[in-house]
């Protein structure tokens, strides 16, 4: 929650919403209001709009979302607006919603905000000002008599077979969770609901990690859910495809550069500030044994977690000053989902030559990640764990 007293004049937070169709059809759901300028295509066509018009409470209702989660946030009391709709928005729009301080009342803690709304062209489709309470509580305070570092965790890819197991075992170490999905919303539900066994906080968060802005929207949810969230663990992955050099593509290493790098990036990018506030923060990265065992068809794959492995010991020097490390667990072939193509007789070949003689399960590697989210891995970083049955020994 932003304080009063730390607000500003000139104080500007904004949001993206992309309108899409499933947003009409809930809000005629949850208000009734199908007035078929807004629902019906026909109808819509014999006006002079010539298609549907979203319905403009739908995209000032946004204005909420601005006020109660970024400016102030968290005890806002939104108590007045007037509104004047400029241009109809239509499905597929982009729209960014703005709120701008632009007068402050000592006396009541109140601010007035001049709150736009701008289409993906720079348009003004609705436009007003707004004024909001703030009424501050002592939470701040009390959160801050708890652990010196919170165990909160946000496990992006949480809904795969290494992130599952992750989330239900640092969920049994007693952190709260933060599941991060991409397309798999009912499993990260499911999920979810199974935390609440272990009596720990939960929240579902969605979005592109390669995206700076979604990985922005992700850390606000999260802060907002759970507080500072002080391990961030990167379980996600894409499809790997076993390609030979003369018939790769670069945007098949660009995909792996994408979800290795750039999402790394942007992730301890978003979480820096609160970790060197609290002098404290983990990230663990999941490489692979094929960077020290390369094996043919698999250079995208390969390429991405060798430049992964570099990106995450550079980090792990510059960042430890400030209390934060950076690890990474090295898991050989693991039995997931994500082997269902691997023919059977390589998972068992595979097998036969580990050492230990089977594959690494999901709950092997969460094992290791619980390790070094733990207080007792504290002295490690820029570190590997090899889970990967003694199939590579330095």
């Amino acid at each position: 929650m932003t304080k009063y007293d730390s607000i500003q004049i000139g104080d500007v937070a904004e949001i993206i919403h992309l309108i899409t169709q499933s947003d009409i059809n809930e809000f005629v759901r949850l208000t009734g209001d199908d007035n078929k300028l807004h629902v019906n295509k026909e109808y819509a066509e014999s006006t002079s709009f010539k298609k549907p018009v979203v319905h403009g409470m739908l995209g000032a209702s946004f204005i909420s979302t601005v006020i109660g989660t970024k400016l102030p946030g968290d005890g806002a009391l939104w108590y007045s607006q007037n509104l004047e709709f400029l241009l109809p928005v239509r499905i597929g729009d982009k729209l960014r919603i703005t709120a701008n301080v632009i007068k402050k009342n000592d006396r009541t803690k109140s601010i007035e905000l001049k709150t736009d709304i701008y289409n993906q062209h720079e348009k003004v489709v609705t436009t007003g000002t707004a004024k909001v309470r703030i009424v501050e509580s002592n939470q701040q305070a009390i959160t801050s008599q708890k652990s010196k570092h919170p165990k909160t965790a946000l496990i992006v890819g949480g809904t795969g077979g290494i992130g599952s197991a992750a989330c239900l075992q640092l969920a049994k170490d007693g952190f709260d969770v933060a599941i991060h999905y991409r397309n798999n919303k009912s499993k990260a539900t499911r999920l979810k609901s199974e935390l609440e066994r272990y009596k720990v906080n939960s929240v579902i968060v969605s979005g592109e990690i390669s995206s700076i802005e979604d990985v922005q929207l992700i850390k606000d949810q999260t802060q907002r859910a759970l507080g500072d969230i002080s391990t961030v663990v990167n379980c996600s992955t894409i499809p790997v495809s076993n390609t030979m050099f003369n018939e790769l593509d670069w945007s098949q290493m660009q995909a792996h550069f994408d979800v290795n790098i750039k999402g790394t990036f942007n992730l301890v990018k978003s979480y820096l500030g609160s970790w060197e506030s609290n002098n404290y923060g983990k990230y663990i990265g999941l490489t692979t044994l094929y960077t020290e065992q390369p094996k043919p068809e698999l250079l995208g794959y390969i390429t991405g977690k060798s430049a992964l492995n570099g990106l995450i010991k550079a980090l792990a020097v510059e960042l430890a000053p400030r209390g934060i490390r950076m690890n990474l667990v090295s898991p050989g072939m693991v039995d997931t989902s994500l082997i269902a193509d691997i023919p059977e007789k390589i998972r068992l070949l595979t097998a036969a030559k580990t050492p230990l003689r089977t594959l690494a399960s999901a709950e092997d590697v969460a094992g290791a990640i619980s390790f070094l989210a733990s207080q007792k891995s504290n002295y490690l970083t820029g570190e590997t764990i090899r889970v990967n049955g003694g199939n590579f020994m330095l």
